[in-house]
């Protein structure tokens, strides 16, 4: 099990992270694109990981050069992925760390998803009461690789950034932990990357 006791404070993303949603959240995706005109390549939209849906759709619409309402369009992906009635699973190996240092260090939860589905997603897979802060897409004004994300959830945790951990699944997750000044931990197919 990975030593973590040189931190003050573990951060974690959440999809793709601490719970393996991102299948189902890039089936959604794609027929979000196809429904819109929006070619889509999986690589890149997994890549996209960790954005906000508007903030994707944006990206989308300027890659493209299309001029879709992304409030229209981050509505019509959300129903396309509740359609899907994917019943989310926690990743074994993060959340073993989640448990093993629950109560011995302060914990968050750091997304691009937006309030609701990061509460209904924690509260589902039974991790909502073992965090101390959870900061969304709804918290925050600049979405990840900005660092505001992760420098919300050290600020509510009350721990300086540069002794906090981040464990994260995507490059845009790891720019935002490395601009905040804090170490970061990669997860691969479910798998802490050491």
């Amino acid at each position: 099990m990975i030593d973590l006791s040189a931190y003050q404070g573990i951060i974690f993303d959440m999809d793709g992270t601490l719970i393996d949603s991102m299948g189902s959240h890039l089936q959604a995706w794609q027929k979000a694109c196809e429904a819109y005109g929006y070619p889509f390549d999986y690589d890149y939209m997994y890549s996209l990981g960790g954005i906000p849906t508007v903030k994707t759709i944006e990206m989308l619409n300027e890659k493209f050069g299309l001029d879709h309402d992304p409030l229209v369009v981050a509505k019509d992906k959300h129903q396309f992925w509740v359609d899907l009635q994917h019943q989310p699973l926690v990743i074994d190996e993060t959340v073993a760390v989640l448990e093993k240092y629950h109560g011995v260090l302060p914990m968050g939860v750091g997304t691009g998803a937006d309030r609701k589905h990061a509460i209904d997603h924690l509260t589902d897979t039974n991790l909502i009461n073992k965090i101390g802060a959870l900061v969304t897409a709804s918290d925050v004004s600049k979405g990840k690789p900005n660092p505001e994300t992760f420098l919300k959830v050290a600020a509510l945790l009350g721990v300086e950034p540069s002794q906090c951990v981040v464990f994260e699944d995507t490059q845009i997750g790891y720019q935002a932990a490395k601009s905040a000044g804090m170490d970061c931990i990669m997860v691969k197919d479910g798998k802490i990357q050491l």
